[in-house]
């Protein structure tokens, strides 16, 4: 009998306000156009709300026409969204968090493979060191002209829409624009990843859809906050007191902390759930 292959887990995360402290925009993006962050959200939520639109869309379109008041200042091209991204603050621990967990992974004979599903910047987040760590990046994205420039907004994630792409990681279909695949029927023993075997980490309401669906699928979400803010860690615990997360912990990636400790104990109980099946297998159970 052939060796069992090593289960898979997909660790899902957010990026801004998870793994990032703020908006990765708010780093050199607005400082470059002279713009307070404050002051461009209100903007970017008041035009949503005039045109009955989506908050992404709006956000996106508004960054191209800023730029383009102050094109002698600010590019909007591809590569100097990534080295904006070279520029976004971490959390403590998150450089070190992906190669520490997917090594203890491999010791509980699981594989490990971590996604970003976000209302970000794809562009940014690609120039982030972080970035090669990732089997996919699943962010708002611009279409970009022959020169590289941001033209227009052609993929938004939402609050909402980002449950799609855990579809997407679940039935391995990767590519963004096939929406045939991802609607197909997919018996559940030929998905890639079950929900079961996958973790989303995001830091609060915006989230809430991706929490709700993969613990409602049997997987296990984390609502993680802001270290020292009474606050954020509030909002966190109100999550799970609602039954929309597994666990809440504070933002801290380092070794041996809450979310550490958590995201450990789900691979162990995956990686124990997968020999248990494999011996039923086995002996014909």
């Amino acid at each position: 009998m052939s060796k069992p292959k090593r289960p898979i887990v997909a660790i899902c995360y957010d990026f801004d306000g998870t793994l990032s402290p703020g908006n990765m925009q708010e780093y050199n993006f607005f400082p470059g156009l002279g713009v307070k962050p404050r002051d461009f959200w209100r903007e970017a939520g008041n035009r949503a709300k005039e045109h009955k639109g989506d908050h992404i869309l709006s956000y996106m379109t508004l960054m191209i026409e800023k730029a383009r008041a102050e094109s002698n200042k600010v590019k909007i091209d591809r590569k100097s969204f990534e080295r904006h991204g070279e520029g976004v603050d971490l959390f403590d621990g998150v450089d070190k968090w992906f190669g520490r967990i997917s090594k203890f992974a491999r010791k509980q004979n699981v594989k490990i493979e971590h996604y970003i599903v976000s209302s970000g910047l794809r562009e940014m987040i690609s120039g982030t060191k972080i970035a090669r760590h990732f089997k996919k990046i699943y962010a708002s994205a611009f279409m970009y002209d022959k020169h590289g420039v941001a033209s227009w907004p052609i993929l938004a994630l939402n609050y909402t829409t980002k449950t799609q792409f855990l579809f997407r990681i679940n039935k391995g279909i990767s590519d963004e624009w096939d929406d045939k695949k991802i609607n197909d029927y997919t018996p559940e023993w030929k998905r890639r990843i079950p929900f079961e075997r996958m973790i989303y980490i995001g830091d609060g309401e915006t989230d809430v859809p991706c929490m709700k669906l993969v613990k409602d699928q049997g997987g296990y979400s984390i609502a993680v906050y802001q270290p020292h803010s009474s606050k954020k860690k509030a909002r966190a615990r109100k999550l799970l007191k609602q039954d929309r997360v597994n666990f809440v912990a504070p933002a801290d990636y380092l070794s041996r902390t809450p979310v550490d400790l958590q995201v450990k104990n789900v691979i162990r109980k995956i990686a124990a759930k997968a020999e248990v099946d494999n011996l039923q297998r086995k002996h014909g159970c």
